[in-house]
């Protein structure tokens, strides 16, 4: 199609697939035509609870020619197999974090769809939420004067007390780094550009782990993977970055980033969430000043919609399938600092989008 709505699919009839059909089925430029799973029950079922037409295989939505843009909710080991199989149906996509497991897999991805002359974008999408882009378009605007440093907390005893199958969290593709990790990187890059240089250090607090709830409560799995990371991130335009990211935690400390420049402070808005106010903290001046989210209330699928309006205009779409692989690269770059003893420097780089609007309206029928 060349205009109007762009015709999507959702691909993963998981638990997220809820958040992310309630928005996508209210953005009148989106129309969701078919959810597919392995389980093609879970799919149907799905696809009835939010009113979308169809619920079937992945072989139905990939055929399907209503649908233009995939969404791909697939687990973190499927995404990129998920994505080419996407791409080779002439499909656009949209993938949840991280992009991939590895460089070569993700870089295939994304020589796909050049070939194809398709759109590979990505999670996290939370970097367009009115809550980081009210505090990208002050610090733009010079309100912390230049950044140059910044702290980074995600802190938690770790998602096994409540998730029901918690193992893919503590595998490869997993840890703190690679499931939380998108958001706090993401976020910082929009700040202060792409990354030089990662220095990594961190291990696990144990080698097993227990379930904490549902069906399979207190069955035990094992731990392949740093359940704690610190890293001292540079970035190549000046300024760094340390960033914390642990399961290990009993205090929870989670949505802290705190950017500093050279008039100011800014303290961020937690970098999961599309909401929260910014506080700046300026030389001169006693009493903080509170910046509350100007924009948008959406939220999961934001991305999706954006990705779809820059795909009818021709533009560059601002959750790119480049900046999630920089992202990626930074965060494997952290985990091989660990494993080797020695800082890693980055040879990718990424060009950032602009802010958002503040007057970008999710609701509005635009195409």
């Amino acid at each position: 199609m060349t205009g109007g709505p762009v015709g999507v699919g959702v691909l993963g009839a998981g638990v997220i697939s809820d958040t992310y059909l309630e928005n996508l089925t209210a953005f009148p430029d989106l129309r969701v035509h078919a959810v597919a799973d392995l389980d093609v029950g879970r799919a149907r079922g799905q696809a009835d609870k939010h009113g979308v037409p169809r619920g079937g295989t992945v072989a139905e939505l990939l055929a399907d020619p209503d649908v233009e843009l995939v969404v791909n909710l697939t687990t973190p080991a499927a995404h990129v197999d998920v994505g080419l199989a996407a791409l080779a149906a002439g499909k656009h996509v949209w993938a949840e974090k991280p992009l991939a497991l590895d460089r070569e897999s993700a870089a295939k991805l994304l020589a796909a769809a050049r070939e194809k002359g398709l759109r590979v974008a990505s999670a996290p999408d939370t970097v367009l939420g009115a809550g980081l882009q009210t505090a990208r378009r002050a610090i733009d605007a010079g309100r912390i004067g230049q950044p140059r440093t910044a702290l980074a907390l995600f802190q938690t005893p770790g998602p096994e007390s409540w998730h029901p199958a918690p193992e893919f969290l503590f595998g490869t593709g997993g840890g703190p780094l690679l499931d939380m990790g998108p958001y706090y990187l993401t976020g910082l890059v929009q700040l202060f550009g792409p990354i030089r240089k990662v220095t990594g250090a961190g291990g696990r607090a144990r080698d097993t782990r227990v379930i904490g709830s549902g069906p399979r409560t207190g069955t035990r799995f094992p731990v392949t993977v740093p359940t704690t990371v610190t890293a001292l991130v540079e970035f190549a335009g000046g300024g760094s970055a340390q960033v914390v990211l642990s399961f290990d935690s009993a205090l929870s400390r989670t949505g802290f980033v705190e950017v500093s420049g050279t008039r100011g402070t800014a303290v961020l808005p937690d970098p999961n969430r599309f909401d929260g106010s910014t506080v700046l903290h300026l030389a001169g001046r006693d009493a903080p000043e509170t910046l509350p989210a100007l924009g948008h209330a959406a939220s999961r699928g934001t991305g999706v919609l954006e990705l779809a309006r820059a795909i009818r205009a021709g533009v560059p779409e601002r959750a790119s399938g480049e900046l999630a692989f920089h992202v990626l690269d930074a965060m494997l770059a952290i985990g091989e600092s660990i494993t080797d003893g020695h800082s890693v420097e980055l040879t990718g780089t990424v060009d950032l989008p602009p802010a958002l609007p503040a007057a970008w309206d999710p609701y509005a029928l635009t195409l």
